[in-house]
């Protein structure tokens, strides 16, 4: 262990990286907490998403990394701030019309319109306790009405009090005129209603730990405890790292700025704000930034229905400080990048290299054993070629590829062979046009035809390849790449396509021959 930890100090890989921070932070501090927590937070006004899964899955990933480097405990929270008003009654849910009374108030007080649960957080919370436990994650549920109704957050939110100066002067200068003259870090729960109030506050009391605001005319004293103050988010945020003393937390590019107010407001309440990155958002098709309102993202159980985690968790690794498009065209090669560092790992016998593979991260120092000889992107074009969508026929083309290969005998291959027949007829089948070869392209595909019939009925990959690079270049194709061009637009109707050794040796000789002589014949364009 104590290699493997020296070796994992110099490792370039970002959740070392990361982990390495807190490692520093103990040292330079000399202490060494009973525990290291990390945190995670959600907003329970609508349902965990992709970003959810990523923050969660990275923040696993740093946390992971830190237990390599050091002895000292962790837990990771997955904080929901269910105590947060409702603030419009949303889309995609059923009874919209029974929500609207109830807006403003905590979201553990508005009734379930899905009628299975205590309250709308309630119900959500349900949800993403479900998620996170789908994923196999490890960690703590906390609830933001619970903290705050059982007392866990009393002492700190009394120091806010006793430091409401400092705290709204962190904030003010961030606020325009209006906002400026009403702010206040605690939001009074009313009485009466249940809503959480954006109301000026008139007066406080340190001693009695009290705030009075006025409404209707009236003036109300309420205590900051016991649930009956919630505080405005950032002030909340810093008051949660205090309380819990959280470690390390990781957020999105754009709460930058709020990352370093709730860090300003932490150590204004003699807190040490937490270690963290801010990871980038994510994009498009269009390039334009996801936003769950207009619904231009990817969710995350479209990309379960084409490919399997694991690849989504090698998406969420890669770059995270870099803007990345989310959008169905980048699963394939998702999925094939995790096949080839899966493969490599098993291969790699440097124990520097291992720890700066990506699936020793995804799979916490443990990736599974399994070969897979068939990539996802040659999957997808023999589905598109055999004009099958039935696994067991298409298992008949991976056994005779691949001898020994059986869907119980590699389950990882077979769950690919589901997930490319979904992602074909989806996305691939309805985007095919085949087009006729040209003059020169037919007198090729007619020559390579004849040199498949010449070849042995083993050939390999490497040797189909090569005749094909071989008659590419016999017949003038300048760039090479023109010739692959043209092959995947005829015999395949699309612009891109796989290793062209590989996929006639999957296909099969005679099958690949059959095709080529349909293209000359005009059946694929026609």
């Amino acid at each position: 262990m104590s290699d493997l930890r020296d070796i994992a100090l110099n490792s370039k890989a970002w959740p070392f990286e990361e982990a390495r921070k807190l490692v520093d932070r103990f040292e330079k501090t000399g202490t060494k907490p009973d525990a290291v927590i990390f945190e995670t937070g959600y907003g329970p006004s609508g349902l965990p998403h992709i970003g959810t899964f990523g923050e969660v899955a990275r923040t696993t990933m740093v946390r992971h990394a830190f237990a390599t480097l050091s002895d000292i405990p962790t837990r990771l929270i997955a904080f929901s701030d269910d105590m947060d008003g409702l603030r419009k009654v949303p889309d995609n849910i059923p009874n919209r019309e029974e929500m609207a009374p109830h807006l403003g108030k905590p979201l553990t007080q508005v009734p379930d319109p899905f009628g299975t649960h205590s309250s709308f957080g309630a119900h959500n919370n349900a949800r993403l306790r479900a998620f996170l436990d789908e994923f196999g994650f490890e960690y703590e549920f906390m609830s933001a009405t619970d903290c705050y109704k059982s007392g866990r957050f009393d002492e700190t939110l009394l120091s806010v009090l006793r430091h409401y100066d400092d705290v709204i002067n962190v904030i003010l200068p961030t606020l325009g005129p209006d906002r400026r003259a009403t702010y206040s870090p605690f939001l009074p729960v009313c009485p009466t209603t249940g809503q959480v109030l954006q109301v000026p506050i008139i007066d406080r009391d340190v001693d009695a730990g009290t705030v009075t605001y006025e409404q209707d005319g009236a003036r109300i004293t309420v205590p900051v405890t016991g649930g009956h103050c919630k505080l405005q988010w950032k002030a909340d945020w810093a008051m949660r790292w205090v309380a819990l003393g959280v470690h390390y937390e990781m957020a999105g590019k754009d709460l930058i700025d709020s990352v370093r107010l709730s860090s300003r407001i932490c150590t204004v309440l003699g807190g040490t704000p937490p270690e963290g990155f801010n990871y980038e958002l994510f994009l498009d098709e269009n390039g334009e930034k996801i936003s769950k309102s207009r619904g231009n993202g990817l969710s995350i159980e479209e990309w379960l229905r084409y490919a399997p985690a694991e690849s989504l968790s090698l998406y969420m690794f890669q770059s995270p400080r870099k803007a990345k498009r989310l959008y169905f065209d980048v699963i394939p090669k998702a999925v094939d990048e995790y096949i080839s560092f899966l493969d490599a790992y098993h291969r790699q016998t440097a124990p520097e290299e291992k720890l700066n593979n990506p699936v020793w991260h995804i799979h916490a120092g443990n990736p599974p054993r399994e070969e897979v000889p068939v990539t996802f992107g040659l999957l997808l074009n023999l589905v598109s070629a055999s004009n099958s969508e039935d696994p067991a026929t298409l298992w008949g083309f991976i056994s005779r590829y691949a001898p020994g290969a059986s869907p119980r005998t590699h389950p990882l291959l077979d769950r690919l062979v589901r997930y490319a027949v979904a992602y074909y007829d989806d996305f691939v089948k309805p985007a095919k046009q085949f087009r006729q070869p040209d003059d020169r392209e037919r007198a090729a595909l007619s020559d390579l035809a004849a040199a498949l019939d010449g070849l042995a009925a083993g050939a390999t990959a490497e040797d189909i390849q090569n005749e094909v690079y071989a008659i590419g270049k016999a017949h003038g194709f300048e760039p090479l790449r023109d010739w692959f061009k043209a092959l995947y637009e005829t015999l395949l109707g699309q612009s891109q396509g796989p290793r062209m050794g590989s996929f006639f040796a999957l296909y099969g000789l005679d099958n690949s021959r059959a095709l080529l002589a349909k293209a000359l014949d005009g059946r694929l364009a026609g």
